[in-house]
């Protein structure tokens, strides 16, 4: 089959190019930046360098593939984060319907099932309608969970206030995820011989935060790490000061609280997929190996 991903060389598009080239399968990777294309076919892929906001672009990219990964790269620069989600989800279903491809699988998110109260995953909920939208295509939407690496932003916080903090916390559950149950995931799906519509929630392990930060605690040298729960001005005062943007923070603000209410996964316990294989433990010494390179 012919296939192509969007994503550049990310924790997802990766190994899931190299899943679907050691099958036997014709790859070609989409990527903003020119600097990645002897990296691309230095895998065994092809190089199609443009923006995936691109209609155009993307309909000469898409030409003559049997399926496509569609993908919302993170642009914290965007004025309007929701709508660079709906633009990018546009140019997908644009290119796909001119292009002829057959089947579509769009990464979105656990919580895409609800149009308000989730924040950026607001987003996701409305690609799927757009790409849902396409005739004679097939759309397969996936839904992970809490990515692994989102616990990365925590270092500094650990580091220099011995705790792990947000407006989620303590015994609040996270449905958690690998890259790499995502791509397998993912290249299950474009690699079907039927390909059909449906959505498919993808995650690795589920635990408390405070199960969590014990891990991360032990891990680390500090058995007694904590993880608490701030109230959501605490946490918009926090990123504001930081610099980050009232668009965005407003949008993280919302999807916290979102975890914290168990709103963002109350689908996700309806529809409970089987497990993948990439434990927390195993992301936890990646995560501790990472720490201690900055102490």
């Amino acid at each position: 089959m012919k296939i192509v991903l969007t994503g550049s060389l990310g924790n997802i598009s990766k190994p899931l190019a190299q899943e679907l080239i050691t099958k036997g399968h014709e790859v070609t990777i989409i990527s903003h930046h020119a600097d990645k294309q002897q990296q691309i076919e230095a895998l065994g892929a092809q190089a199609a360098i443009g923006s995936v906001e691109d209609a155009a672009f993307l309909t000469i990219a898409f030409e003559g593939a049997d399926a496509a990964y569609c993908m919302t790269p993170p642009n914290f620069a965007a004025t309007d984060m929701i709508g660079y989600y709906r633009n990018t989800a546009l140019a997908y279903a644009e290119a796909a319907k001119r292009a002829g491809v057959k089947h579509v699988v769009y990464l979105s998110s656990y919580g895409a099932h609800l149009e308000k109260g989730t924040g950026i995953i607001v987003g996701s909920h409305q690609a799927e309608g757009i790409l849902n939208q396409l005739e004679g295509i097939a759309v397969s939407c996936l839904r992970p969970g809490y990515f692994y690496y989102n616990l990365y932003n925590f270092l500094g916080m650990i580091k220099d206030q011995g705790i792990i903090g947000t407006n989620f916390g303590g015994n609040d559950k996270l449905v958690m995820v690998s890259p790499l149950d995502i791509a397998a995931a993912a290249a299950e799906e474009l690699s079907a011989a039927a390909p059909e519509s449906k959505v498919r929630y993808i995650a690795s392990d589920e635990h408390t935060c405070t199960e969590v930060a014990g891990m991360i605690g032990a891990a680390i040298g500090k058995p007694h790490l904590q993880w608490l729960t701030f109230t959501n001005e605490q946490v918009k005062d926090f990123m504001l000061s930081q610099g980050r943007p009232a668009v965005i923070t407003n949008l993280l603000v919302e999807l916290g609280a979102a975890i914290h209410s168990g709103l963002l996964r109350s689908d996700y316990e309806k529809h409970k997929p089987a497990l993948g294989k990439v434990k927390l433990p195993e992301f936890i010494k990646e995560f501790a190996a990472t720490y201690n390179k900055k102490n």
